[in-house]
């Protein structure tokens, strides 16, 4: 139980660091929370004009919750188990599971930010990429045709959010549907706003210009 405690802490505290609003600063763009969205994910970066500003955020968010899982998954013994009923689960898959679900916690509501931050999409995909890179890559595909047929980004997520139940339920054993599922709604929920905005046509598009 300590273990898992301490990938909860561990993967909190490493999603809980805002890469955009950092590089946003370091860049001379000033506060990333003060323009569009007033979010520090990587959409709201974009809006800055600065393309590889907004790369490097996907990347680095996407990082801290996928390394959160692989440390705590490379950390732990692999002959300690979990028993939960009838079924024994190595507790590094657990760890690993629970860190990284932390780590999009972590981004979605750092204690650093008085617990506002991103919409976790990013750091949710890193997570998923490397627990279960096949089921990642089809999030991303879906996520992919619908920001280019439709040039919405939360459309985009909220769509590769809502078949990640399915995607999971089909593709992982149950430990990680489960996890992936319950990431899938939080998602979801955080993008509240885009959906009242999306209904009402006033949702902005996905743009490559310099505000």
């Amino acid at each position: 139980m300590t273990l898992l405690i301490l990938c909860a802490l561990g993967g909190y505290l490493a999603g809980s660091i805002p890469f955009g609003l950092v590089l946003c600063y370091l860049a001379g763009y000033g506060d990333i929370r003060k323009i569009g969205s007033h979010n520090i994910g990587a959409t709201n970066v974009l809006r800055t004009g600065n393309k590889w500003l907004a790369l490097l955020t996907v990347i680095l968010d996407a990082l801290k919750a996928g390394l959160a899982a692989f440390a705590a998954y490379k950390l732990i013994s692999p002959d300690e188990v979990l028993i939960v009923g009838d079924k024994i689960i190595p507790l590094n898959v657990v760890g690993s599971l629970i860190a990284g679900t932390c780590g999009v916690l972590g981004h979605n509501f750092p204690i650093w930010l008085k617990f506002k931050g991103g919409k976790g999409v990013a750091s949710a995909f890193g997570f998923i990429l490397l627990t279960q890179p096949y089921v990642a890559l089809i999030a991303f595909v879906i996520w992919l045709v619908m920001a280019v047929l439709f040039r919405y980004s939360s459309l985009a997520a909220l769509t590769a959010a809502a078949a990640m139940p399915l995607i999971a339920y089909l593709m992982c054993p149950p430990i990680y549907a489960v996890f992936y599922s319950a990431l899938a709604l939080l998602v979801i929920i955080r993008h509240h706003a885009n959906i009242t905005r999306l209904l009402k046509g006033e949702e902005s598009k996905i743009s490559f210009k310099k505000k």
